[in-house]
């Protein structure tokens, strides 16, 4: 396979390899790098995502898109695919992400999330590849002590999937000063929601989501029969907790921008991704109802322990050093989660 390079709209081509590449973010990303002209290659071993993910990307992008099924943890494996697609760069999204399994579960978490970084790292430098994008994590800060976060906050996660993004971003800044000439970049992800405007990839989580959004969608698919709200009592506006939520499509196009970073700058830097504004479960809930023009039945229930009331980032730094910002708002990230939903409906049915 040879290692193309091409200019388009004034971004050169790159060929990137996606950990994780078929899940959630994973998947949206490839859409965006493909609409900005890079060439990008999937690595999963599909744990929770699907095959089918890949028929929608093809369906998506007009032609089929590179994938190898594997661990993250296999060195061999990413070591050959690194060089078998002459990759540029790699975006790190493989990893587990439960919170609440993490806690249960804190060996297989560690194992997966930093074993399999640095198997990917030891791989990266086996090819020469010193280019790599970090999916990490806004529950590397744990308990605000001031907010909007921004990258300056200090550093104390409150759960083991924290301790895990964070333990991560360590190994890479170190690594970075043992040799000056990789480019990483660590994105501290807020609250990705929302679904690829064609409808036809979103999130589809495995069993009863953990997270917001897919646990509405699946109250409005009638699979749930109500939305479980923890805790009206918080001292925010409406009574329940506030999060920064981002459409993912945004968060992909935020990945697009830090590639072109690190294909210019050397160094390891820390970029908060998220709008800066916080939105309540309740106003979540008041736009997917009009997105759905249904009724979500909810039911109040006790707070959650480790659940903070509001959290939200400053995005500055994302906006000065990638020229990136999000553009999408609530209704729109609502609007596209339903059109996802609707399409995963029939296709199920």
């Amino acid at each position: 396979m040879h290692q193309i390079k091409a200019r388009f709209a004034g971004v050169e081509s790159m060929n990137v390899l996606l950990t994780g590449g078929t899940g959630y973010i994973g998947s949206h990303t490839a859409v965006a790098l493909l609409n900005s002209g890079h060439k990008v290659v999937l690595y999963d071993n599909l744990s929770n995502s699907s095959e089918l993910v890949l028929q929608k990307l093809a369906q998506i992008a007009g032609q089929p898109i590179p994938f190898v099924k594997g661990d993250v943890r296999d060195t061999k494996l990413q070591a050959e695919t690194l060089a078998a697609y002459c990759v540029d760069a790699v975006i790190h999204f493989a990893g587990l992400k439960s919170v609440a399994e993490s806690g249960a579960n804190p060996l297989k978490y560690f194992d997966n999330n930093v074993g399999g970084s640095i198997a990917l790292v030891e791989a990266m430098q086996a090819t020469n590849v010193k280019k790599i994008i970090f999916s990490s994590s806004a529950t590397v800060y744990g308990e605000p002590q001031y907010l909007p976060y921004d990258e300056g906050h200090p550093l104390s996660p409150m759960n083991v999937y924290g301790r895990t993004k964070l333990q991560v971003e360590e190994i890479l800044q170190d690594l970075s000063k043992s040799d000056p000439e990789w480019s990483i970049i660590c994105l501290r992800y807020f609250n990705p929601i929302g679904a690829h405007e064609s409808g036809l990839i979103g999130e589809l989580p495995q069993g009863i989501p953990n997270n917001l959004m897919p646990y509405i969608c699946q109250v409005v698919s009638g699979k749930l029969p109500h939305l479980n709200v923890f805790g009206d009592d918080y001292d925010t506006k409406d009574g329940t907790g506030e999060r920064d939520y981002i459409h993912v499509m945004d968060l992909a196009d935020g990945h697009a921008a830090a590639l072109e970073f690190v294909r210019k700058h050397k160094g390891w830097e820390a970029i908060n991704l998220g709008t800066g504004i916080p939105y309540s479960v309740y106003d979540l809930v008041s736009a997917f109802e009009k997105s759905s023009n249904q009724t979500i039945p909810k039911v109040v229930k006790e707070r959650r322990n480790g659940d903070l009331p509001v959290y939200f980032a400053k995005a500055d730094k994302a906006k000065n050093l990638l020229n990136w910002q999000a553009k999408r708002d609530l209704q729109s990230m609502c609007d596209s989660s339903w059109k996802y939903q609707e399409q995963l409906s029939k296709l199920l049915n």
